[in-house]
């Protein structure tokens, strides 16, 4: 199982070389994923049938008891036919809809691959927690799909909209999910069903009123609905396969995953079978009113999946023997008329129902297989959707109480569906119905069999499956057996003969034949009464919403610096002073060590006394300047305390900050600006003492408060007993590697959103070089220089001419020539002795960091240039890239992830080679750490030199 989602997501990271090998055809590849999937799970129907579940797992961290489990039983194995099935049906189909020529091609088929594989490991999830992961995946790739075509303003208003409305669904679904795993005391979805937490309980059925918002709004229930008919928006294949088969079911997997366990608990029930009922007649409703056949689809969709709903969340056995079957009847005909309406579109370029006109002649086999799958979607015999419905009302009516109530919803909303059934296929393929408006198709169109087979071979399996129908009682009912039996016993058959349901079958039809008729009347009444639409509406809301965070942020984010610092400071203040207040700090006891010797103390006493001389000066760079004197003393310090890998590590950071600190004071005014007032003075002082006095009682109180031996000694140990001498660094690349990669990844996003602040359009790719401007002169030079040379001159950078002569400095240039190299060799060798001696990948990325520091500094950009011709974003990639491949390759081995190993090779010249996994760890941190400084370096140098450059060439100009 594991496999199978595993590949779809291979797949569609191929999509984009196939895509450019193959064209349109890479649709077929693609579609290999999902067949397998659906052959898979038709080779286990018979014995899931029989009771048998597939379990897998996956321990992927065991330490954490954290896995990947996945089940196979019935409801999993009709879903995974379905989003199989569909889904390399719908592939295919893509061969034939889409052109070579057509923008984003790869991007779609990744993306609608990788769908796939999302949803398959949706159904397949046996973890709340990997449910909720699949669950957003789908919303991700949903969004992506939708808005595939980004250059039109409607496809993006879509997008987001099914974004935001499924996005706040699933936050609401996941709070719910973490309280029943709490209530229940496991997050194993079979384990949940099958013993839920006690019902009587406040907080369980709240998390059940939680999971059903997500479930909701995935499934477009009223009222959530209105995302789903803008998401018509979409090219016609995510439509049939997003909208009939797959995403849309999610919701209905979930209420039909968990409506075992919960369909007793009041809120469950009611809620369903209200909202499913409301929703299947809004829905048929206006799908009277459209005339965009996918339009007229979407809201019948809606309508379908409130019956949907209402069916499996009833909570009895015959319940939900139905809704399952109608679970399937309804992607076998709904999936097949969003194909039609796409071969439409592409014969005649207009879904609008008055400008169609004689397709039925025209397009005979379409008009064929759109009468099959209309006929199973409005109830007739002898299609699925006969059996199935004759099931639902069977059902109802033995439910007795709220269920006869939603059967005759159920009833009404049937009469809209076979009139909205008429209404698509009449508007589809019967005259024009507008006469002001000429008519979009004349001449016989040729269907191209790409388009034709799959939705022909979904709708005849709607078709065969009605006569069939008791093939597929075996599975629907080891599903429904969870369920309490209400009612006479029923099995599903295409003919039970005469009787109530039959009879309101007939009822259903003879009304929506009638509604059909009527239907113009019922259209000019409906405007008249209709309330505002749910599209409007939400503009409204989103409006109201940002104009609110405007305001909100506007009054808050000032732009003040003070102000955030005092106000984050005034929170550390009052949080921490209540803490104290609350707690026995005197009763904690012992006494911290003050110093070792009396070089610790004057080392302190003059970083205390640096802090304190940044108060009162009033220029920038003596503030940047005594700031780093308060660093380097604390890298003394370490020095002092025996940790030089530590000391290394701050001596480093301090450097490049103080760097960094210069490059941006380039744009700032050299001296502070006075402060205003007095009282601010005052208020000021009297933040920033309470705030260093509580700090420093905390830090007095933490070194109180030790209770046991430090750890300290046990880690010296543990280390030495396999020979390795530098405990920090054993400590981030071993013990504590799940959080260093942690680390890493937010410094890299950090990095890249501070830096991207700089670039107003594009960040990416490496800096110019000074060869490729021509030679031009750097930003520091005052005029181009023109005429021969005085004296030939020493190029001791291969871009120090590029300066300005009277900004040269042949010293320094010729010591960046000298320490370059030498110092990059250092940072490889830090690298590799990390386990040894002082060193480690940060470390060693920033010695090689500082290395760039002084090329730039002593030649300009054009010198970073040709020290680094690489993207920096290349660089944070690649390193994130290793660390995570490094973390995996435990799993790979069969060991937890991050799991250290040695890997042994023999070089020539070299002899045997062991490399530690935690060495090619610390290379992956080394080039994300080279990368950060590289793009510090490129955004606030590089791009604020030629800042600098273009205003002073204006200023000549």
């Amino acid at each position: 199982m594991l496999a199978l989602v595993a590949a779809h997501f291979v797949l569609a990271a191929c999509a984009t070389p196939l895509v450019r090998w193959l064209g349109r055809r890479a649709f077929l590849v693609l579609a290999v994923a999902p067949a397998a999937a659906a052959v898979w799970a038709f080779s286990q129907w018979a014995s899931v049938a029989d009771g048998a579940v597939r379990s897998e797992q996956w321990r992927w961290a065991p330490a954490l008891d954290l896995e990947i489990a996945l089940r196979l039983d019935a409801l999993g194995l009709l879903l995974t036919v379905l989003v199989g099935g569909v889904g390399a049906l719908v592939l295919v189909y893509c061969t034939g809809y889409f052109g070579d020529d057509e923008p984003g091609l790869a991007n779609f088929a990744g993306n609608l691959t990788a769908f796939a594989g999302a949803m398959l490991g949706l159904v397949l999830a046996d973890d709340l927690i990997l449910l909720y992961v699949f669950w957003e995946l789908t919303t991700v790739f949903s969004f992506l799909l939708i808005g595939h075509l980004s250059v039109k303003q409607g496809n993006r208003r879509s997008a987001l909209q099914a974004l935001l409305v499924t996005t706040a669904g699933g936050l609401a679904m996941l709070v719910g999910l973490l309280i029943l795993g709490q209530a229940a005391g496991t997050y194993r979805i079979s384990a949940l069903v099958a013993h839920p937490p006690p019902s009587g309980g406040t907080a369980v059925q709240v998390a059940l009123v939680l999971v059903l918002a997500g479930a909701l709004s995935k499934s477009a229930i009223w009222p959530f609905s209105l995302w789903l008919p803008g998401a018509m928006a979409a090219p016609t294949p995510v439509s049939a396969y997003l909208h009939a088969a797959a995403m849309v079911k999610g919701g209905i997997y979930l209420v039909a995953r968990f409506s075992p366990a919960f369909a007793a608990i009041a809120p469950w029930r009611g809620l369903t079978l209200t909202f499913g009922a409301a929703t299947m007649l809004l829905g048929g409703w206006r799908a009277l009113r459209e005339t965009d056949l996918k339009r007229i689809l979407a809201y019948g969709t809606v309508s379908q999946l409130g019956f949907l709903t209402a069916l499996v969340g009833a909570g009895s056995r015959y319940t939900a023997l139905a809704g399952a079957t109608m679970l399937l009847t309804h992607a076998l005909f709904k999936a097949p008329l969003f194909l039609v309406v796409g071969i439409v579109d592409h014969a005649t370029g207009s879904r609008d129902i008055r400008r169609l006109d004689g397709l039925a002649r025209a397009m005979p086999l379409v008009c064929g297989t759109a009468c099959l799958a209309g006929a199973s979607m409005a109830g007739l015999p002898p299609f699925l959707g006969f059996a199935a419905k004759e099931a639902s009302f069977a059902a109802l009516w033995a439910g007795g109480g709220a269920d006869r109530l939603t059967l005759y919803a159920t009833v009404a909303g049937s009469a809209l569906t076979t009139a909205y059934t008429l209404r698509f296929l009449y508007g589809a393929f019967g005259p024009a119905t507008s006469s002001d408006r000429p008519p979009a198709h004349s001449g016989r169109r040729r269907t191209a069999p790409a388009l034709l087979a799959p939705t022909a071979l979904l709708a005849l399996a709607g078709l065969a499956l009605g006569p069939g129908v008791s093939l597929l009682q075996p599975l629907m009912a080891r599903y429904a057996s969870a369920f309490p039996s209400r009612g006479t016993p029923y099995h599903l058959a295409l003919w039970h003969g005469a009787g109530l349901p039959l009879t309101l079958s007939e009822i259903a039809w003879a009304g929506g034949v009638a509604l059909f008729f009527v239907r113009d009347r019922l259209v000019r009444w409906g405007k008249r009464l209709a309330l505002p639409r749910a599209e409007t509406a939400f503009a409204q809301i989103l409006w109201q919403t940002e104009r609110f965070a405007l305001q909100l942020t506007g009054s808050i984010q000032r732009g003040s610096l003070p102000v955030y610092l005092g106000t984050a400071l005034l929170v550390f203040s009052g949080a921490e002073a209540a803490a104290l207040l609350t707690d026995r700090p005197w009763a904690w006891g012992g006494a911290p060590r003050w110093g070792d010797d009396a070089g610790q103390i004057a080392v302190a006493v003059a970083v205390a006394a640096a802090g304190v001389l940044c108060l009162p000066t009033r220029q920038r760079m003596k503030a940047v300047v005594l700031a780093g004197t308060t660093g380097y003393g604390t890298g003394v310090l370490f020095v002092l305390q025996g940790a030089p890998d530590l000391a290394l590590t701050q001596f480093t950071v301090e450097t490049t900050s103080i760097v960094v600190f210069v490059l941006v004071l380039r744009r700032l005014p050299h001296r502070f600006p006075p402060t205003a007032t007095a009282w601010r003075r005052a208020l000021h002082a009297a933040l920033g003492v309470t705030a260093g006095t509580l700090a420093a009682a905390l830090t007095y109180l933490a070194l109180a408060a030790r209770r046991h031996p430090a750890a300290g000694a046990d880690m010296v140990a543990e280390t030495a007993h396999d020979g390795l001498k530098n405990v920090v660094a054993t400590i981030l690349v071993d013990l504590r590697a799940w959080d260093t990669m942690g680390e890493s990844a937010v410094l890299a996003v950090a990095a890249v959103g501070v830096t991207s602040l700089v670039y107003l359009r594009r960040r990416a790719g490496s800096l110019p070089r000074a060869r490729d401007e021509g030679g031009a002169a750097g930003v520091w030079a005052a005029e181009v220089r023109t005429g021969p040379r005085a004296a030939p001159e020493r190029a001791w950078l291969a871009a120090g001419d590029t300066l300005d002569p009277d900004r040269r400095s042949v010293v320094f240039e010729v010591v960046a020539r000298l320490v370059f190299h030498p110092v990059l060799v250092l940072s490889l060798y830090l690298l590799f002795c990390a386990e040894s001696l002082p060193g480690g990948g940060f470390t060693a990325g920033m010695v090689a960091g500082l290395a760039l520091v002084v090329r730039y500094l002593a030649g300009g950009r054009y010198e970073l240039a040709e020290a680094a011709p690489v993207d920096a974003g290349f660089l944070l990639g690649t390193g994130l890239m290793v660390s995570v491949g490094t973390g995996l390759g435990g799993l790979v081995f069969g060991a937890d992830v991050l799991a250290g190993g040695v890997f042994h090779t023999r070089l020539p010249l070299f002899g045997d080679v062991h490399v530690p996994s935690s060495v090619l760890f610390d290379f992956g941190v080394y080039l994300l750490v080279l990368g950060v400084v590289l793009d510090v370096l490129r955004s606030l140098g590089a791009k604020i030199d030629q800042q600098i450059e273009r205003e002073e060439a204006r200023r000549k100009a």
